[in-house]
């Protein structure tokens, strides 16, 4: 359960910067996840970092279902850092590099394309947003991954059955994408599904094509057309078809209270319906996030969704306080505004350097 504490009672001087000095909605108090003396919480960042979901934007008039979030992202790494191994019923890595590679050791750290973009997307965007993610200095302080969403490919798979770039808007393709995003040293994402369609319609999902989808790309899995086969039963194939792929793979996923079973079958999961950019989205997903904070650990984290900071619903103390709560909660701090175009407030908050150590740092419970 969220509560409402002092904030200035408790907070370190940088948290407290985050959050503000004044109360948020004319209040002298801010709502914090299970709140703890976090000055002795911050420590050094911990860089060694991947990715997260997806939500429906009102300009598609989608129906997105509440906590159907199942994402999977195939990371075309260049780099990931070795290091020792975890709780055992995590699933710390898709064991594919023969356990020289884990993954998941710290939530995922970068950028995705949906919350600000939507559907409008082409390969100039994310080469900018690639750019941007240098140039901004994001990159150095943990900000890894690009995430292309929903709308990259074509409507038919090719006569191969494989899943295509959109040439009207990825005409190079994906490979060559990927090189470039690489070249950057950033890792890149891509969004699937775990049904026949994606949620936009627009494109093939995964369900059936697993082992082939699974070698093809890196891809958050989505779940809306699913043929009613249980979670449970098309998660575990995806999990194994990734194992087979000869890639490091980041499995994030969501749907029937993942956090119960999916320890063992992913990387991340979905605790939460999808985010809006005003207040009380955020402290209610905030609330619904926080009573699976046992289940949470290296190689297995709550997803309460991405952020909206900088995208304009919210104030500045909003998202201040956005950011550093899902910092205390160990979530992906998945950007979801127009980094090419950051205001200096906004580059700021995401710049934290102590508050990104509270969620990347030594402490791994979620607070």
């Amino acid at each position: 359960m969220v509560r409402s504490v002092s904030k200035s009672s408790i907070l370190s001087p940088s948290i407290s910067w985050i959050l503000g000095t004044k109360g948020v909605h004319g209040s002298d108090s801010i709502c914090i996840s299970a709140i703890y003396p976090i000055s002795d919480l911050i420590q050094s960042a911990n860089l060694k970092v991947f990715t997260h979901h997806k939500h429906g934007g009102d300009s598609m008039n989608m129906a997105w279902k509440k906590g159907v979030a199942l994402w999977l992202w195939l990371l075309l790494l260049l780099f990931i850092t070795s290091t020792s191994s975890s709780s055992a019923s995590h699933r710390l890595l898709l064991d594919n590099n023969n356990g020289s590679s884990l993954l998941g050791l710290t939530p995922p750290m970068g950028w995705n394309s949906w919350n600000h973009f939507d559907c409008q997307i082409n390969e100039d965007l994310i080469r900018q947003t690639a750019d941007a993610m240098v140039s901004t200095g994001l990159s150095a302080l943990g900000y890894h991954y690009i995430n292309i969403d929903d709308c990259w490919g074509e409507l038919n798979r090719d006569s191969q059955d494989n899943l295509v770039a959109k040439a009207s808007t990825f005409p190079s393709g994906i490979k060559a994408l990927a090189d470039y995003v690489h070249s950057k040293g950033l890792k890149l994402g891509i969004y699937s599904d775990a049904g026949n369609q994606t949620c936009s319609k627009t494109m093939p999902g995964s369900l059936g094509h697993e082992e082939q989808d699974a070698k093809t790309f890196a891809s958050w899995y989505d779940n809306c057309n699913n043929n009613n086969i249980s979670p449970k039963e098309r998660y575990p194939r995806m999990s194994k078809a990734l194992l087979n792929s000869g890639r490091s793979i980041f499995f994030s996923m969501g749907l029937e209270d993942p956090a119960t079973w999916a320890p063992g079958v992913g990387n991340s999961w979905r605790t939460t319906g999808d985010i809006k950019d005003n207040w009380d989205s955020m402290t209610s997903l905030a609330d619904q996030n926080d009573k699976w904070a046992s289940y949470a650990g290296p190689g297995g984290w709550n997803d309460p969704d991405m952020l909206e900071i900088g995208n304009g619903g919210m104030t500045t103390e909003e998202y201040r306080a956005h950011f550093s709560i899902w910092a205390l909660a160990k979530a992906p701090l998945l950007i979801g505004c127009d980094i090419r175009a950051l205001d200096k407030t906004t580059k700021e908050l995401l710049s934290n350097s102590e508050v990104i150590a509270v969620n990347q740092g030594r402490e791994k419970a979620q607070i």
